[in-house]
């Protein structure tokens, strides 16, 4: 993944999981990260952690379903490395897990504006500079559930259902531009995300084994590997590490 040394990347949802381990990922492959969360404390540890790898990073606080914390993140990004390559649109919301009856309203919605309108902040704040420059890349963090309904989760499936259709308009609208977009399915990942999903007890992904996910590091690296040239074929559809074939080519397994 040489070709993505010296690149510039937004990384949203950044203090923890998938997108932690993104960062850090990427800073071990040469890349410049703006990391993006509302946890300042968590931003804080990881890019300590980038920093005594010798990586090159900055941090922001900001809560994507507000697009003009999502902007401002952005054009602190700009000012700090002159530059911008990748965004990777991570942020992503459970809780509350709950059958559409025992929903609560407002807290159903605020997993909409993080886990779908997020999405849309994040491409419409970065594509006019992308579309200028002609080049760019742009991963959707997915889901199985964008293709599929379960119990508890009509929250979390709906929205990952728009987001994987936004990265579909954006493909149709950005391709002609030198503008990649992609999403990534990763399947099941060891992240705290699985501890809620797990104390819920709701539908089966509650009850798989924990041996049964990934690592997040696995995530991150498939996330760097769509970013290269590798992406090109997978541009507006998710990109699903579910089958053993896509690990491979990833070369997670052998």
């Amino acid at each position: 993944m040489d070709e993505l040394k010296g690149k510039v990347a937004l990384i949203t949802g950044a203090s923890r999981g998938i997108g932690a381990a993104t960062a850090l990922e990427m800073a071990k492959l040469g890349v410049k990260t703006m990391l993006v969360a509302r946890s300042t404390e968590a931003l804080a540890m990881i890019a300590k952690e980038i920093r005594e790898i010798g990586g090159e990073c900055e941090t922001f606080a900001c809560d994507v379903k507000h697009y003009h914390e999502f902007n401002n993140a952005f054009e602190a990004c700009l000012d700090r490395f002159g530059d911008f390559d990748i965004l990777v649109n991570n942020a992503g919301l459970i809780d509350p897990i709950a059958r559409i009856e025992d929903s609560d309203p407002a807290q159903w919605c605020n997993v909409i504006d993080v886990n779908y309108k997020g999405v849309y902040h994040g491409i419409r704040a970065v594509t006019p500079y992308m579309k200028n420059k002609k080049s760019g890349v742009i991963v959707n963090v997915s889901s199985g559930a964008a293709n599929s309904a379960l119990e508890g989760w009509s929250h979390y499936c709906s929205s990952k259902a728009a987001a994987l259709s936004l990265t579909q308009c954006a493909d149709k609208e950005f391709r002609a531009d030198g503008i990649r977009v992609v999403g990534l399915s990763p399947g099941t990942v060891a992240t705290d995300m699985q501890l809620s999903i797990k104390k819920s007890g709701i539908n089966p992904v509650s009850q798989l084994d924990p041996n049964a996910h990934i690592p997040a590091s696995w995530a991150a690296r498939a996330i760097c590997w769509l970013c290269t040239e590798n992406g090109d074929d997978y541009r507006g559809m998710d990109f699903s590490l579910k089958t053993e074939e896509n690990k491979k080519k990833v070369g997670l397994i052998i």
